[in-house]
């Protein structure tokens, strides 16, 4: 229907003006006739989020979505265009989307007084329907509601009293579009007030001028649970007034969890060819993750956003492509040493309560990620601790006896590929816990789960790890009795 240029050539179409709330319900009761996925890209909310969302269109309801950070709120409020008509058409010029058939504006009935069926109008894709905004203290009434411009008044020469002198904010500019506003508490008490007519009665209200609008709007608010912080809160008339209010949370399970981080790591296409993760570091990444969520260090009500794992796997793959470049060679297999990389993006997505700031924050990015790697050597190799002592064969005493022969092994950081195998290779009985715990590895998987033996022994305190210049020692545990600093410990050490 684009091709259409004047409403008299709209009227003979067939066009009948549809609410925003009834094209989203039409067109999302299609989708799941037809069951088309919806909201493509959002994993881990198909049997919680997504259906309330859905509900809430066939209702044609305003949405709040209410979550900590990171939890894809805004992701799914975008993708509500996508539930849009492909094109809207719309009187030509109009600042605020007018229908044809319906006008809204002073601007749009003065045209279509004078022209009739010849009034022009044109076509708006859906894209082009989605108005976000984040609240922020300084977030006027005049930017959401408008304002009279005395610019606009002196070039028309017109009185204060004609509301074509009337500068539109956003949300009336939004009309017949999806309008969102993020993180709603920081929004002011009296700038959310002024929303209260246009969501129930379609009243604005501009410096004098009581302009009876009725705008069709698709609401969608999204905010941090009210306790937060002290920075504000929702007020109880809007709260009431957005009729369903949709609860996110993170994933529940380390599978989606890194199927979201796979999907959403911005990789180069150099990356993605020669640089290989395996799956158990995939694994102890979103552990991680999930342990930043328990930890008594990190502040619950704050929450650890998904771009900690996300962030994490870049760093994790361009340690590993540094490591590559630096030996010149072709490609790269992430290890678990390489975790020293991931730090930062740990730090920065932790918000710490006062105990975890006593410890530090990199202090307590370590700990996490120990904690990770020690349970997942307990998913696969016998908890050294649990041993009965005289019935049952040790599985590590052929490690045990040949570190305490006075031997260690190092790993650096940037070591060539060569050179990781060799040091691995050289702890005699290393590899026959391997091979002999989990016998269907191949190649490259036995190394990174060799490694994962050594860093689990020195978890249960059977090894001693230390971490000086870049470098892994491990060694027998009474070779450094008076040294009990842990994996990562000196590593604050050596930034300070």
């Amino acid at each position: 229907m684009n091709h259409v240029k004047t409403l008299g050539e709209l009227k003979a179409t067939g066009y009948q003006p549809k609410s925003i709330k009834e094209e989203l319900r039409s067109n999302l009761i299609q989708k799941l006739q037809k069951k088309e996925t919806v909201f493509r890209g959002i994993l881990g909310f198909d049997d919680t989020v997504l259906p309330d969302v859905e509900r809430a269109i066939l209702s044609r309801h305003n949405i709040l979505l209410l979550g900590l950070r990171g939890q894809a709120k805004t992701r799914i409020a975008r993708l509500l265009v996508n539930l849009l008509d492909e094109y809207m058409p719309i009187v030509q010029g109009s600042e605020l989307n007018d229908d044809p058939l319906q006008p809204l504006s002073r601007y749009a009935k003065d045209l279509i007084a004078e022209h009739g069926d010849k009034t022009p109008i044109e076509w708006v894709h859906r894209d082009e329907r989605y108005v976000e905004k984040l609240a922020t203290p300084d977030v006027s009434v005049a930017d959401l509601i408008g304002d009279v411009d005395p610019i606009k008044a002196a070039t028309l020469k017109l009185p204060y009293a004609d509301e074509r002198v009337i500068h539109f904010g956003l949300v009336p500019r939004a009309h017949r579009s999806v309008f969102v506003i993020n993180e709603l508490p920081d929004l002011q008490a009296r700038i959310q007030v002024s929303l209260f007519n246009m969501l129930q009665e379609g009243d604005i209200q501009i410096r004098g001028f009581k302009l009876r609008m009725p705008l069709d709007i698709q609401f969608v608010f999204t905010a941090n649970p009210e306790d937060y912080t002290n920075r504000g809160s929702i007020i109880t008339p809007l709260k009431d007034r957005i009729e369903s209010q949709i609860l996110t949370h993170y994933p529940r399970s380390i599978e989606v969890s890194r199927q979201i981080t796979k999907q959403e790591a911005k990789l180069a296409d150099a990356q993605r060819t020669s640089i290989h993760v395996p799956d158990l570091l995939e694994i102890i990444l979103e552990m991680t993750a999930f342990e930043a969520r328990q930890s008594e260090y990190v502040d619950e009500k704050s929450g650890v956003s998904a771009r900690l794992s996300i962030s994490g796997y870049e760093n994790l793959v361009s340690t590993a492509e540094r490591r590559m470049l630096i030996n010149k060679e072709k490609k790269a297999v992430a290890r678990i040493a390489d975790f020293w990389g991931v730090v930062p993006a740990i730090t920065g997505k932790v918000e710490l309560v006062y105990e975890g700031e006593q410890e530090g924050p990199y202090v307590v990015a370590i700990e996490l990620m120990e904690k990770a790697i020690k349970k997942m050597f307990l998913n696969h190799f016998p908890n050294p601790d649990k041993l009965k002592k005289g019935r049952e064969r040790d599985p590590y005493g052929t490690i045990k006896a040949w570190f305490s022969g006075s031997n260690s092994i190092e790993i650096l950081n940037d070591a060539s590929d060569k050179d990781y195998k060799k040091a691995l290779d050289s702890v005699a009985g290393l590899r026959n816990v391997v091979e002999t715990t989990l016998p269907n590895l191949k190649g490259e998987e036995v190394y990174t789960y060799m490694e994962l033996v050594l860093y689990g022994l020195a978890e249960f305190n059977v090894l001693n790890k230390d971490f000086v210049n870049n470098t892994f020692t491990f060694k027998d545990l009474l070779a450094n009795m008076l040294d009990d600093d842990d994996i990562f410990g000196d590593m604050n050490e050596d930034d300070e």
